[in-house]
């Protein structure tokens, strides 16, 4: 045998004995030791839920509005001859106050033949009365004579009507919103005159969803509650500045809006622009002055407030059981606000509640307790 084929037939040996060395040594090696993978539970805060006493707050919002607005009309033609200083478009007058005047001339002259007939008239009468009496007359006659007194009498009140109706006058304590007459325009009966409102009083619309209605004691249709209505908080803006007002419910439409499916409510505030004594330092309410509106509602028992953040899906509640184990919760809520959602205690079983947001929570998913809300 050569040299070269023993040379490889010894390198062949080496490398096989070195091969099963390195079997021998994989096969002969220890077992590792098999553990149970841990997955540990995530840490969540809770919170404990509570049952009692809940006082409702209704909201809505409207713009402010005279109770009590009127149309001035001329009742009587002619030009006009002299129009108050107060009426301008926010001016201010008193009940009694003389507005406009319209030109009076033909109207005094109408008087006075009106009580020269029924002067003339009643000397007809008395002379047909004694003729009737002393026989040299008929009861017809008399009875002529009479009719024609009373029609005098009429026209001539009628005179004086027109006569007064020449003046026109504030009909209540107001202010003008819009004047329409000038001074030296010729109007005729019916043409308008101006707009003027009362400051006893104004009112709020107020627009009710359906739901909240249970959560408020509003009188019937067809009812008024001037003094015993539920009590309402205005705000809004004054002069730029934040401002609050007291008003009460005193009545409802009765009727649905077919647009919206609202309920209309009615809030009065008495004396909007604090014009009687003792205002006090609440800022005036302009009649066109658009406010939100919180109406006291009631109160009710053994009811849980729910924060409004840990509402998911609108209804879903994740509950924690007494083995830290989450349970998902559909929910009846009674209503839900901008801070809380409300519901009966009765509905509940668990009473603590997750607070703190897992990345993807499954129900029966186990959890740690860290501290509470």
């Amino acid at each position: 045998m050569s040299y070269l084929i023993k040379r490889i037939f010894a390198i062949a040996s080496i490398l096989a004995i070195a091969i099963a060395i390195a079997v021998g040594l994989f096969l002969a090696r220890p077992e590792p030791e098999q553990k149970p993978a841990q997955v540990s539970a995530p840490l969540v805060d809770l919170i404990e839920l509570e049952a009692g006493p809940v006082h409702f707050i209704v909201d809505s919002q409207g713009s402010v509005q005279p109770l009590t607005e009127t149309t001035l009309s001329a009742e009587v033609s002619g030009a006009i001859t002299q129009v108050a200083k107060v009426f301008l478009a926010g001016g201010a007058f008193r009940a009694g106050d003389v507005l406009l005047r319209i030109d009076p001339l033909n109207y005094q002259s109408a008087l006075e033949r009106a009580e020269a007939t029924v002067s003339q008239r009643q000397v007809e009468y008395d002379g047909a009365l004694r003729l009737r009496d002393q026989g040299f007359q008929a009861e017809s006659q008399l009875l002529s004579a009479k009719a024609a007194l009373a029609v005098a009498d009429a026209d001539l009140v009628r005179a004086r009507r027109d006569l007064e109706r020449t003046v026109v006058r504030a009909p209540y304590d107001g202010i003008v919103r819009e004047r329409r007459a000038q001074l030296g325009d010729y109007v005729t009966p019916g043409s308008p005159l101006g707009v003027v409102f009362a400051t006893a009083a104004a009112e709020v619309r107020l627009p009710l969803p359906d739901n909240q209605l249970a959560f408020v004691e509003l009188p019937l249709a067809g009812q008024t509650a001037s003094t015993n209505g539920p009590t309402v908080e205005l705000s809004g803006s004054y002069r730029g500045r934040p401002a609050r007002w007291q008003g009460r419910i005193v009545r409802t439409e009765g009727v649905v809006d077919e647009r919206n499916r609202m309920v209309f409510a009615i809030a009065r505030i008495d004396d909007p622009y604090r014009l009687a004594a003792g205002a006090g330092d609440v800022p005036p309410l302009p009649i066109g002055t658009f406010v939100n509106a919180e109406i006291d509602g009631i109160t009710l028992n053994e009811v849980v407030r729910i924060p409004r953040e840990l509402v998911r899906g609108g209804r879903r509640v994740i509950f924690v059981d007494d083995d830290l184990t989450l349970r998902f919760r559909t929910l009846d809520f009674l209503r839900t606000d901008a801070g809380y959602a409300y519901l009966r205690a009765d509905q509940l079983t668990e009473w603590r509640v997750l607070a703190t947001t897992l990345e993807a929570p499954l129900n029966g998913m186990q959890v740690r307790v860290g501290s509470g809300l």
